[in-house]
């Protein structure tokens, strides 16, 4: 694993754009502009590498699969992780009919060199999704650097969309259409080309979709089901909206209600995925995997804020992470002896905390200062399907993080310099 010094093409801009990176330009907190892609560097793995990190994703989501089942059948512990209560009996059901699901984000800390670990999993409303599936991929055909790259993605996602809408149809005996559906509260733009993404991946599954927005979503009171405002009934709805906010909404009663309806709308990720896009999965995952000789390798020792062993973490620093938090709000990096090394704020934390042991993201420092990746490994349909990286100048990668693309197998030319 190496981060490199590449080519920048002529018009990359105009370029990414074009391919759905609209929300390229970020505002720092001085109000400058910047772009989040990185276009003139990228990271470099080995074939044997990409293959290591598969297999650690694909043991990550058996242990999560198991780690769901620990924590549906412990009614304290679904309170520890804030699962709503009238939210518990469709999360059990959906949970063993396994209504659609379609893909999902590990976040893990790698050198290169030492076990990956996991820091986190995304697998409820991920985003970074167009970049990591679309614009890299155009990035690494069009410079030629390096001989391949880890991105099955797109066809990935076809094919489970494919196979989840013919099991649906089969199901119910007729063809469903298909809505998604994104905030207007989001307008960096990034909610709304995700959708419209996998909006067009499911029209190349061969099925028909609308897009819209979650504030356009109607419920009618006399059938009690969601229409569309057209008046079409939802029957799949693919939401870029978390579930903790949706069943918070004026209308989260009417959602669970739906869901224990037969025939009801089936919602995309489903709503069983509360168990893992709660950062109380990662103090189970430990509870669960702690003696085990394999996974307890890909795992930080973790806890609830309020569990006694908590202060173990003391000796060798934590991170404090809110249940609930995204984009790295409310984290805090506590050094050995109790210094901060770095903290974010943010409107989470109501909620309930755990603690993690500290795992400093590596820095992969060049002219330009230090570099941060997180390793985003992609998940559709159950199995390892690609990359995506992310890089931040500090500790804590947030929405002012950079996104990285790489390849696999560079082969260096005369004069070319790397950062690490």
């Amino acid at each position: 694993m190496r981060r490199l010094y590449g080519k920048a093409r002529l018009g990359w801009e105009a370029e990414i754009e074009s391919q759905g990176l609209v929300y390229n330009k970020t505002t720092v907190p001085d109000g400058d502009t910047r772009s989040y892609w990185r276009e003139d560097v990228f990271y470099d793995f080995t074939a044997a590498e990409v293959d290591r990190l598969a297999e650690v994703t694909d043991q990550l989501f058996a242990a999560c699969v198991e780690a769901g089942e620990v924590a549906l059948a412990d009614e304290k512990l679904l309170d520890r992780m804030r699962i709503p209560r009238d939210a518990r009996d469709v999360i059990r059901a959906t949970w063993e009919y396994e209504p659609p699901s379609i893909y999902g984000r590990f976040d893990l800390w790698w050198d290169g060199q030492a076990t990956p670990r996991l820091l986190e999993f995304n697998a409820d409303t991920p985003t970074s999704l167009v970049e990591a599936a679309v614009v890299q991929w155009a990035w690494h055909l069009e410079t030629g650097q390096g001989t391949d790259q880890w991105n099955q993605l797109d066809d990935r996602l076809v094919a489970a969309w494919q196979r989840n809408l013919s099991r649906w149809e089969a199901h119910y005996g007729r063809r469903p259409k298909v809505h998604l559906a994104w905030t207007s509260g989001d307008t960096s733009g990034e909610d709304w080309m995700t959708v419209a993404y996998m909006a067009d991946c499911v029209q190349r599954a061969g099925y028909e979709t609308t897009v819209l927005t979650t504030e356009e979503l109607g419920l009618d009171t006399g059938d009690a089901r969601f229409y569309d405002p057209l008046g079409n009934r939802i029957d799949v709805l693919f939401k870029l909206y978390p579930w903790e906010w949706l069943l918070a909404d004026e209308y989260g009663p009417s959602v669970v209600a739906d869901i224990r309806v037969p025939g009801g709308t089936t919602w995309i990720e489903p709503v069983w995925k509360m168990l893992w896009a709660n950062k109380g999965l990662l103090p189970v995952l430990w509870q669960r995997y702690a003696d085990d000789p394999v996974i307890s390798r890909y795992l930080l020792p973790s806890y609830f804020g309020d569990d006694p062993r908590a202060a173990e973490l003391q000796a060798t620093g934590f991170a404090r992470k809110p249940l609930l938090g995204r984009e790295g709000n409310n984290v805090e990096l506590i050094a050995p002896g109790g210094e901060t090394l770095a903290s974010l704020g943010g409107r989470y934390g109501a909620e309930g905390w755990i603690v993690q042991q500290l795992c400093p993201l590596p820095d992969f420092a060049g002219p330009d200062g230090p570099h941060h990746p997180v390793l985003g490994t992609w998940v559709v349909d159950g199995e390892a399907a690609g990359l995506g990286i992310r890089e931040s100048d500090g500790l804590i990668t947030d929405d002012l993080s950079f996104f990285v693309p790489h390849t696999i197998d560079y082969k260096r030319p005369p004069n070319t310099t790397w950062s690490a």
